[in-house]
C-alpha cells in the first residue's frame, strides 16, 4: 500500500520567522525520496506537517487525496522517525516495540525482532541507557517495522556508525522492493544515500528550488571548464552556480539542459564537460541560501 502526497501553497512561520514559504509539489507515491536542505531550510518543519505533528499556517498538505491534521484514520498511515528517535526514553527496548505494534496496523513484530537482533539491540535495558548509537537503531527499528504507507526518517540515523547505517540502507532498499511503500528520508549523508533515492526535493529558505527524477536533476549540473573567455561566452544566458578561475583557465558550474549541439559546440570550442554529482549539485544550488539565481 502506498499513499501520494500533495503540497499545496503551504506555509508555515515561527513567530517573524517564514519556515516554508509558499511550498507546492506532488509525489505520486510508491518511491522513495531523498529531501536535502541545509540546516533551517525547513526540512524537519515539512515532515512534521506531513506527519500531522502541528498545523499548516495557510495552505494545504494532503497525504493520500486526505488532511492528516487531526485525523486519526490517515495519521495511522504515517511514520516520522526524527533523530531523537520518537521514543519514550524511560521506557525498555521491547515495551518500544509492544507499544508500536498498539497503535500501528501495518505493525510486523516478527520482523520488528529480526531488526533488532541485526542491530544487536538489549531488549531489557531502558532506551535512555543506551548509547546514541543504538537510540537511534531503535528508532530506525520502529519506523521499519512499522511498514506504514508513509514512513519518513528525519536524519534518524546520524548517531549510528557507517557499518550501521549501511546495514540500514540495504535493508531500507530490500524491505521497499518486498514491501512497497512511499520513503522519504532526509539527510545531509547525500553520498551515502544518493543512489537510493528515486526523486530528489531540495529545499533553500523555505522554498523548493528544485524537485526531479534523481537522474534527471544530475543531468542538468554540468561543469564546463576552459580558456576563461571561451567558458564565459559560452556560459552567457545559462544559469550559473559557481566558477572557479586559475590564471587564464576556468570552471563554471551551470545548471539546466545542455542539448547535444550545444554540447557538440563546446567540445568544438576546446572546452571540457563534466558531470556534477547530486552532493556538488546541492552545494551549489543552496550556496549562500539564494537557490539557483
Amino acid at each position: 500500500m502506498t499513499h501520494g502526497i500533495d503540497v499545496r501553497n503551504l506555509t508555515a512561520r515561527f513567530g517573524d520567522v517564514v519556515a516554508l514559504d509558499n511550498l507546492s509539489f506532488s509525489l505520486t507515491g510508491g518511491k522513495i525520496y531523498g529531501l536535502l536542505g541545509r540546516n533551517g531550510s525547513g526540512k524537519t518543519t515539512l515532515l512534521s506537517i506531513i506527519a500531522a505533528f502541528r498545523a499548516a499556517d495557510d495552505g494545504i498538505v494532503l497525504v493520500d487525496g486526505r488532511e492528516p491534521f487531526e485525523n486519526g484514520r490517515i495519521t495511522e498511515q504515517i511514520c516520522l522517525i526524527r533523530e531523537a528517535g520518537n521514543v519514550i526514553d524511560g521506557a525498555k527496548v521491547q515495551d518500544v516495540l509492544k507499544m508500536s505494534s498498539n497503535f500501528r496496523p501495518h505493525w510486523d513484530a516478527d520482523y520488528a525482532a529480526q531488526l533488532a537482533d541485526m542491530f544487536e539491540l538489549p531488549m531489557k535495558k531502558k532506551v535512555s541507557s543506551l548509547s546514541r548509537g543504538q537510540q537511534s537503531a531503535v528508532g530506525i527499528t520502529v519506523g521499519m517495522a512499522t511498514r506504514a504507507p508513509v514512513t519518513m526518517f528525519d536524519e534518524s540515523y546520524l548517531g549510528m556508525d557507517a557499518p550501521s547505517r549501511y546495514a540500514f540502507y540495504d535493508e531500507l532498499l530490500r524491505d521497499y522492493m518486498e514491501h512497497p511503500r512511499t520513503i522519504i528520508i532526509s539527510t545531509h549523508l547525500i553520498e551515502e544515500v544518493a543512489s537510493l533515492f528515486e526523486e530528489v526535493l531540495i529545499l533553500d529558505d523555505g522554498r523548493l528550488v528544485a524537485h526531479d527524477e534523481t537522474d534527471m536533476l544530475v543531468q542538468r549540473g554540468v561543469s564546463i571548464a576552459g580558456r576563461a573567455s571561451v567558458v564565459d561566452e559560452f556560459t552567457k544566458g545559462l544559469t550559473i552556480l559557481s566558477h572557479q578561475q586559475l590564471g587564464g583557465t576556468k570552471s563554471t558550474t551551470v545548471f539546466g539542459q545542455i542539448d547535444e549541439q550545444k554540447r557538440a559546440e563546446a567540445r568544438a570550442a576546446g572546452l571540457e564537460l563534466g558531470p556534477v554529482g547530486l552532493q556538488d549539485l546541492f552545494v551549489h544550488l543552496t550556496k549562500d541560501g539564494r537557490g539557483p539565481q
